[in-house]
């Protein structure tokens, strides 16, 4: 088992989440509230009434869920390679392009279960635009619902059971899964085309080009999912239940806004999700070649592709 894997996609994860976390609350908020037109009419609103700490509401459990998510991502995906090259028998090669896809897709299904919590907690905090900073200026404005991450989880599972912290898993699985499986496929076909000819590896600016690109490719994949999953996340939170499930809130948001919402914030997404990823993979190679030095990690070749 590649353990190394695990502990490098926790340390990648969790720099991921520093670089993407204000630019994600921005993306919750335009797909989840109407009021918010655009990404920088969002962001001046944002800062305007609740200060630089509004785009960091709710950071601490997601990255720490997401650390933890982002192990079991890479460890599995790396682990279901060695699986697939192995079922194959000695000698038959480098990967296949449809075993790194399956690998990436099964990573990104087995990560869900460990996400969606903070996930929930993430969401219903960045869409909490109550400012406690207005609040102390003046009685007038609306205290916020959650206090903090903390208070915020145990809200959901006083209010919904633990149930309630699982609400829109299954948007999220399916946001996940072809995304991620579409991701690994990405990076590891560009790190084929850029590798020297005369190298394993390729080298850190191949590996940061193709760590940005597979993440704009997959959040293209991700986003109409990605929407589903943060109005259900988001449903009830101030009151009334608006959606009876998965079907009725695709069918509702398809009847009421049409079916360009689903790529609303797209453009946000594909902006956040190139420096993200080429830290988040930059981080991943660098650790586990770190923590593999001296030792043959390369089992399953994960640049070469048939």
């Amino acid at each position: 088992m590649h353990i190394a894997d695990f502990v490098s996609g926790s340390l990648a994860g969790a720099c991921g989440v520093a670089v993407a976390y204000p630019l994600d609350t921005v993306k919750v908020r335009i797909q989840t509230q109407k009021r918010f037109s655009g990404i920088l009419q969002c962001a001046a609103a944002t800062f305007s009434k609740e200060g630089v700490h509004g785009f960091f509401k709710g950071m601490s459990i997601p990255v720490t869920t997401i650390s933890f998510a982002s192990s079991v991502l890479f460890g599995t995906y790396r682990n279901c390679l060695q699986c697939l090259s192995q079922a194959r028998g000695a000698g038959c090669g480098p990967n296949t392009k449809l075993e790194v896809f399956l690998s990436g897709l099964v990573g990104g299904v087995v990560q869900v279960s460990v996400l969606s919590p903070g996930d929930m907690v993430k969401v219903r905090l960045q869409c909490q635009t109550e400012s406690r900073r207005s609040r102390s200026c003046t009685t007038s404005m609306p205290k916020p619902k959650y206090r903090g991450p903390i208070h915020c989880l145990l809200s959901i599972i006083k209010e919904d059971g633990i149930k309630g912290l699982y609400r829109g898993a299954f948007p999220l699985m399916l946001r996940d899964g072809p995304s991620f499986a579409t991701y690994f496929m990405t990076y590891t076909t560009i790190c084929e085309w850029l590798r020297d000819a005369d190298k394993n590896k390729p080298n850190w600016s191949h590996v940061m080009l193709a760590g940005g690109v597979s993440g704009m490719v997959a959040w293209t994949i991700a986003t109409p999912m990605d929407v589903i999953k943060a109005r259900m996340q988001m449903d009830g939170a101030r009151g009334t239940r608006q959606f009876k499930g998965f079907c009725h809130c695709v069918t509702e948001t398809v009847r009421v806004e049409g079916v360009g919402v689903f790529f609303r914030s797209l453009g946000i997404n594909c902006i956040r999700a190139f420096p993200t990823n080429m830290v988040v993979f930059l981080t991943y190679e660098n650790f586990t070649r770190f923590l593999t030095a001296g030792r043959d990690h390369d089992d399953v070749p994960q640049f070469r592709l048939k």
